[in-house]
């Protein structure tokens, strides 16, 4: 069966969901939708760098595209400053019965913590009422930190805590608005940057404490969080321009979910602009997951792209998270999803004989 599908962003992750889709033989491109006149009328290969045309040609006019009426719109426009709206454009989609997976909204992995109730509630309403389904997901909030630790557990006589860990130099993430106005790289070490005021991490990073607490069936206490910042030692230069010594070059931060009074369930964040910079924090590159018990396991996923970058494999990834999973969501019943709540998605389907484009 072949599922119709939109995509709405052509951003850092949009252009790589867009080549997920042209490739997959499950999934049919059928429109566009972008939010700029210079990406309007163009053929969406031209945007996402494919080397042949589509024919689908993408649009500002949201409404004509949603009248093409897909199985499923693959929503992976900028909403880091733009909460409420990317909400009210998941949800436009959802009330005209639009199935929609997403990566801008990665707080909703988990729908139901409390810390997202205000951006869910709406989401789930427009979901009643076109009897739609929405999954939120990506690599890291998403398949790093929900279906990694809930799989490997599953070897577990039992468990007594679970770490969810990246470990990423950010120097090639070419999102320089998230990376210095966002992140505060760039900034002294005190800088009162966006990510680090009180509550933040825990909207972002804590649907995955919560879903793995869910998963696992324990009860969260609460959920709390840290963090640390390191500055540079020298100027580094990259694509997005110069980070100045003294200024912040690698961060670290955890939000904890507490279970019978001990930190149980771990999401740990390390992240640099160069490698040398904080040699005695976790090193390597990717993902792990940690989990203390009978046994003990260390699950590593080292990625890297046909040009050995590991931060740009990580965008393929949350493309081809949300991407593979749209079979499973548009059969999925009407409501907001997490990954526990979809079967096993898998790469059936996708075997390719060489790699390229």
């Amino acid at each position: 069966m072949t599922y119709t599908v939109v995509t709405w962003g052509t951003g850092n992750v949009g252009k790589y969901a867009i080549r997920a889709i042209v490739n997959h033989p499950e999934l049919e491109l059928i429109g566009h939708i972008v939010s700029s006149a210079d990406k309007a009328g163009k053929d969406v290969a031209e945007l996402a760098e494919l080397e042949q045309a589509t024919g689908v040609i993408s649009s500002e006019d949201i409404d004509a595209v949603l009248a093409l009426k897909p199985d499923c719109v693959c929503y992976t426009a900028h909403s880091e400053t733009r909460l409420m709206e990317a909400a009210a454009d998941q949800a436009r989609c959802l009330e005209k019965g639009i199935n929609v997976v997403a990566s801008s909204l990665f707080m909703l992995q988990y729908p139901d913590s409390p810390d997202v109730a205000f951006i869910a509630e709406p989401i789930k309403k427009a979901c009643e009422t076109g009897g739609a389904t929405c999954f939120n997901n990506g690599i890291d909030p998403g398949f790093a930190n929900d279906m990694m630790p809930l799989i490997f557990t599953g070897l577990s006589e039992y468990w007594s805590s679970v770490r969810m860990q990246e470990i990423i130099n950010y120097s090639t993430y070419v999102q320089e608005n998230t990376i210095r106005e966002v992140m505060g790289f760039g900034y002294p070490v005190d800088h009162p940057c966006m990510l680090f005021q009180p509550g933040m991490l825990s909207l972002g990073w804590g649907g995955s404490v919560r879903s793995v607490a869910a998963g696992l069936g324990v009860e969260v206490e609460k959920v709390y969080e840290v963090h640390e910042r390191l500055p540079l030692e020298q100027d580094v230069e990259n694509a997005m321009g110069v980070f100045r010594a003294g200024t912040t070059g690698a961060m670290r931060f955890e939000v904890r979910a507490v279970v019978d009074g001990r930190d149980a369930i771990v999401l740990e964040h390390v992240t640099r602009l160069t490698d040398d910079i904080a040699p005695h924090w976790p090193q390597g590159k990717g993902y792990k997951v940690i989990i203390e018990g009978e046994p003990k396991m260390t699950i590593g996923m080292d990625m890297e792209d046909k040009y050995g970058d590991h931060a740009v494999a990580g965008v393929i990834q949350t493309a081809t998270c949300i991407v593979n999973a749209i079979p499973a969501v548009v059969q999925q019943k009407p409501g907001m999803v997490a990954a526990l709540d979809l079967p096993k998605v898998t790469g059936k389907g996708l075997y390719r004989p060489v790699t390229d484009n």
